[in-house]
């Protein structure tokens, strides 16, 4: 399977990936390893938005232009919301990409305590772990989400992800 994008055999569409879950809770290490193996492109809104400074609108911009391109794409942050994640995959289904919904879900201990390993403080995890959770929105069941646990090994991830595509 390596290297090979995944298309929907029955609308031969190109899917789009979109990753979301509390701040370490295994997004970007399953959303890279996911990437890489499929050869896809790997975009993390949140650290575009960061690190040069983008708004929102500018970002959903170049999301249209990228998928435009018809590359599959793996696309992780940004998705907080249902407003948010309803808004990315409209762009993507317009451009015929076929958006799947992955919700990596950890246990509040595990991402307090990878947070307050990241960030080197107890108090800044807490304030990012509070921050981040009020402004999280489960999925509704129409978004049908595939929920990962974000303790489990990739392979065992990946297996899950395949399964329900």
């Amino acid at each position: 399977m390596e290297g090979k994008k995944l298309h929907s055999p029955s609308t031969g569409g190109q899917r789009a990936i979109l990753v979301f879950g509390v701040p370490c809770s295994g997004k970007t290490t399953f959303s890279k390893q996911f990437a890489e193996q499929f050869n896809a492109t790997f975009y993390d809104l949140d650290k575009l938005r960061d690190e040069h400074n983008l708004s929102r609108k500018f970002i959903l911009l170049l999301i249209a232009e990228v998928a435009r391109t018809g590359a599959t794409l793996v696309i992780e942050g940004g998705n907080d919301t249902e407003k948010d994640r309803k808004e990315l995959a409209e762009i993507l289904r317009a451009e015929g990409y076929l958006p799947t919904l992955i919700w990596i879900q950890t246990d509040v201990s595990t991402v307090r305590a990878r947070l307050k390993n990241k960030l080197k403080s107890v108090e800044k995890a807490k304030t990012v772990y509070d921050t981040r959770i009020k402004a999280l929105e489960a999925p509704s069941d129409a978004e049908s989400p595939i929920v990962l646990s974000g303790k489990h090994t990739y392979p065992a991830q990946l297996k899950q992800v395949l399964t329900q595509l």
